[in-house]
């Protein structure tokens, strides 16, 4: 019998560690699409001329959303499309617009928090920054450039136990989770801060944030400090992503929530569909949507809860098949969405032995078993007994074509605990799709450092695959009106 591998685990190490921010998570993922023979296209443009059955394709919005897709040969308009939703974004510190501070003879930089982060995890950590530039070229275009500065040049002290013996580690946001960046004395030979602009509306990036942090920004961005308009800066632990535990069956990174999802999901596409030839007999489309702003609501422009893939759908709904280009396209649309399906995939909650009453007792999710599928009565979760049937023959399927199982688990959290959420409730109730809510275990959601299963990799990506190669198969048999 086959064996689990710890290859895609180690690939997705190299995935996380170039992606500290939402911008590098979509270049990584661009990347993985290019090199499948992917082609880019733009939301802007029309498709008519473009898209096609065979063909492969994806886009981005801000470039922190992503949206790719398979059209099968056999596709005809109002087909179903089938679909694995994950997020980009993570919680993190970013840097304020104004982030010039100091005190006590030391260089700081105001931060701002996004998300729900386990804010204490941050502090004593080797920070680095990453994020997106916008600069001003030397034929006066405005560019954007990715930029990530890996190496250790913020830090959030903690303060010694001698000076404050508090049982429960308590801060204060706004003023004690500034990073120090330097000495004050450091400075003193700098040349005098820029002049002003009378006519610029607001203050230079110069004037709004330290001459030396602008510096190592514009040298990252290879450009010149003074051509920088703004920046989206994010912080980042600069301690690389790597396997752990006595035999490697841990990973211990930052992000997992959810560039793990991320990663398995693009993954699954490629090697759904590495080539023209292999959607030869497929009649619908395989689709990932990957989203920013999960983290905070995704309610945005590039969020879940905008109108990217309801559109991106209804324009691939009615992409003529190869046989004709006169069919009735009325009502594709809705055809599509009846007879679709959306994977919800956003990390789940591995037991911690620990604190193992926390968990209902009967579902406790363990590491290396497999995606965790999330069930909630009060719709926290978008998953239903069809769902779970449907992903369950998936599963065996994939599992008795490769000699190799692919394991499922459940969970719901307890009565008296509080339920998290995930892009899969709001795109339900905004496609009327079927929608299941899954995601690999993990310990430590929303830490600086959190630790997952190496072999769920593995078994993501299978399960994945195994979806977009036999929903076609499939969904006609377990279908509910």
């Amino acid at each position: 019998m086959a064996q689990v591998s710890k290859v895609p685990a180690q690939q997705f190490l190299d995935f996380v560690n170039a992606s500290p921010t939402p911008f590098h998570a979509v270049q990584s993922a661009k990347d993985l699409l290019s090199k499948a023979g992917f082609q880019e296209i733009k939301e802007k443009d029309s498709w008519a001329s473009t898209c096609k059955p065979g063909g492969r394709y994806y886009l981005t919005r801000n470039t922190t959303t992503l949206v790719a897709f398979a059209i099968g040969q056999k596709w005809k308009p109002g087909n179903s499309i089938a679909m694995i939703g994950a997020h980009t974004d993570s919680p993190v510190l970013r840097v304020k617009p104004v982030s010039k501070k100091g005190g006590e003879g030391f260089i700081q930089v105001g931060v701002e928090a996004y998300g729900g982060g386990i804010w204490h995890t941050w502090f004593d950590r080797d920070l680095g920054v990453a994020g997106r530039v916008m600069t001003r070229a030397s034929d006066g275009s405005i560019v954007q450039k990715l930029v990530k500065v890996d190496r250790p040049i913020l830090r959030i002290p903690t303060l010694a136990i001698h000076l404050d013996r508090q049982e429960t580690f308590s801060f204060n946001k706004e003023t004690q989770l500034f990073p120090i960046a330097g000495l004050i004395a450091d400075q003193l030979n700098e040349v005098a801060e820029t002049k002003e602009d009378e006519f610029a509306p607001l203050k230079t990036v110069a004037q709004r944030h330290h001459t030396q942090f602008v510096e190592l920004v514009a040298a990252e961005a290879k450009v010149k400090p003074e051509d920088i308009l703004d920046f989206e800066l994010i912080l980042f632990d600069t301690q690389k992503s790597c396997l752990g535990g006595l035999n490697e069956e841990f990973i211990f990174s930052p992000r997992l929530d959810n560039l793990n999802c991320t990663f398995c999901a693009t993954s699954a596409l490629t090697e759904s569909a590495p080539s023209t030839q292999s959607l030869e007999n497929e009649e619908a489309i395989r689709l990932i949507a990957l989203f920013d702003h999960e983290e905070i609501g995704s309610r945005t422009a590039q969020g879940a809860d905008s109108n990217i893939l309801p559109s991106i759908i209804r324009r691939l709904s009615v992409l003529p098949s190869l046989a004709s280009s006169s069919e009735d396209v009325s009502t594709a649309y809705e055809q599509t969405l009846s007879t679709s399906f959306l994977v919800s995939a956003d990390m789940a909650h591995s037991v911690n032995p620990n604190y193992s009453t926390k968990y209902e007792s009967d579902h406790k999710p363990v590491m290396n078993k497999g995606c965790v599928i999330k069930i909630n009565a009060n719709a926290r979760y978008a998953t239903n007994s069809p769902g779970i049937v449907l992903l369950q023959e998936v599963a065996r399927k994939k599992g008795e074509q490769e000699g190799l199982p692919v394991p499922l688990q459940l969970f719901v959290v307890r009565n008296d605990s509080s339920c998290g959420s995930t892009i899969g409730p709001m795109l339900s109730a905004a496609l009327g799709t079927r929608t299941l809510d899954l995601g690999n275990p993990q310990l430590s959601m929303h830490s600086i450092r959190e630790t997952g299963g190496t072999y769920d990799v593995d078994h993501a990506i299978r399960l994945f695959t195994g979806f977009f190669e036999h929903y076609s198969e499939l969904a006609p048999k377990i279908f509910v009106d």
